[in-house]
């Protein structure tokens, strides 16, 4: 029932940004293990990547927590051995968001994960902040999560990382790329079928 008026308002944020604030897209990416990455990677013809046969997850998983500022299209992560509510309140806190942009009424777009609706996150986000969730079962509706597409091809696929600060260092080497080509993302359905499905 709540499908369509949440897709709404999304859309309605992407396509008329509003002008007392920003619009930014918060998700989770992960988990970053260490097994070998399936995939193409860069090789010369006829020297194909060989993977391991056998990986051991001595090292634990890593989550990666990102923001996408629509106004710039800056990305902006920070990478974590958790990803409850206490590490999304701190990136919300001080790392990624409210440090950067101060006195800045946000809009941030987000799914349902569990810890980003419990009740400490809210009680923060209440002064100046709007927590603007997704339709449930249409995570790709956040915009994120294309250049989470473009992060798993370009820095994962096709690796075999021995430790994780030389896959942050690849994740981080790209997310540095992107930024220096970022443009600004405007006009993401405003002639779309996708504002006119059919019921």
């Amino acid at each position: 029932m709540e499908f369509l008026p949440k897709m709404r308002r999304v859309l309605d944020l992407y396509d008329t940004r509003p002008p007392d604030g920003r619009v930014i897209c918060v998700d989770e990416f992960g988990p970053l293990n260490l097994m070998p990455g399936k995939g193409r990677a860069w090789r010369p013809a006829g020297r194909p990547v060989r993977q391991r046969a056998t990986y051991t997850r001595t090292q634990g998983v890593r989550h990666m927590l990102a923001s996408l500022d629509l106004a710039t299209s800056g990305m902006t992560y920070r990478i974590r051995t958790r990803k409850r509510w206490p590490q999304f309140l701190d990136i919300l806190k001080l790392k990624m968001l409210r440090r950067r942009r101060p006195g800045e009424r946000l809009y941030l777009v987000m799914d349902n994960y569990g810890p980003h609706k419990r009740p400490e996150v809210p009680a923060w986000c209440a002064d100046n902040i709007e927590l603007v969730f997704l339709p449930t079962n249409a995570s790709r509706l956040n915009w994120i999560e294309c250049e989470f597409t473009a992060l798993r091809y370009f820095a994962l696929d096709g690796t075999g990382h021995r430790g994780h600060t030389e896959q942050n260092t690849a994740v981080g080497d790209y997310v540095r790329w992107r930024n220096t080509r970022a443009q600004p993302k405007r006009h993401f359905a405003i002639n779309s079928p996708i504002r006119h499905p059919i019921t």
